[in-house]
């Protein structure tokens, strides 16, 4: 087998791994392949900026990407972080304007770029492939909108809780919960849409209440059903 068979092999796998692809049958993924192409990028190394030209759409193959944008007062906003088989920037295949954020790696991460004109000529032809991207954009949409309630209806010690329980099995259970946290405690607090010190007061105010135990990156919920009920006061249910 020759070395390129063995690349788009690798990244037939890759796509097939993608729930933007899911159901695809082999030759469909083997097209896709054939305008894909695979990029590496360092930690901390920038993917694209707000209003660079749309090359194409990404999937995660390794790794961990920051969709963010970066406010008038210099804040960074994260949109969302994309990891291994999630697609992102999708939208930017029918923007004239280009990238609508930024992207950065948060750790070494390879991705597949699918490119923008080969993807294009083929949807043209595959009618049911642009229905699919359609779901999955609407599928980002809908996370959009539940951070947009969050950051703008409840406040930090509601947003943590909620994306605590949101973690729990059994939100009701009263047995311990471990939380292995994929990301640094500054990039959850940035996602969360606060600061890294509101955070760790947060926290701590949440140990204090035996409510949470922390130790390295393992968040440990004592007793879900304690969270959520505080939770459901936090919302007034």
């Amino acid at each position: 087998m020759s070395f390129a068979e063995l690349k788009k092999i690798v990244l037939v796998n890759t796509l097939q791994s993608c729930q933007l692809f899911t159901g695809l049958p082999p030759e469909d993924l083997a097209n896709i392949a054939e305008v894909t192409v695979l990029k590496a990028l360092a930690k901390d190394e920038y993917l694209f900026h707000e209003g660079d030209p749309a090359h194409g759409f990404y999937v995660v193959q390794r790794g961990a990407v920051n969709v963010h944008r970066v406010t008038a007062t210099g804040k960074e906003q994260i949109i969302h972080i994309f990891r291994t088989g999630d697609s992102f920037a999708e939208v930017a295949l029918a923007s004239p304007t280009g990238y609508p954020a930024d992207a950065r790696a948060l750790e070494d991460t390879q991705i597949l770029l699918v490119q923008k004109e080969g993807i294009l000529a083929l949807l043209k032809r595959q009618p049911e492939l642009a229905l699919r991207m359609l779901g999955s954009m609407s599928s980002h949409l809908r996370v959009l909108v539940g951070q947009l309630e969050d950051l703008t209806v409840k406040d930090v010690e509601t947003r943590l809780a909620n994306w605590l329980v949101k973690r729990c099995p059994n939100p009701q259970s009263a047995a311990p919960v471990k939380i292995e946290l994929t990301m640094t405690k500054r990039v959850l607090a940035a996602e969360l849409g606060t600061v890294g010190e509101t955070f760790s007061r947060t926290l701590a105010k949440f140990r204090e209440q035996k409510l949470l135990a922390v130790k390295g990156k393992t968040v440990t919920v004592l007793s879900p059903a304690k969270l959520s009920a505080l939770l459901r006061r936090n919302l007034g249910e």
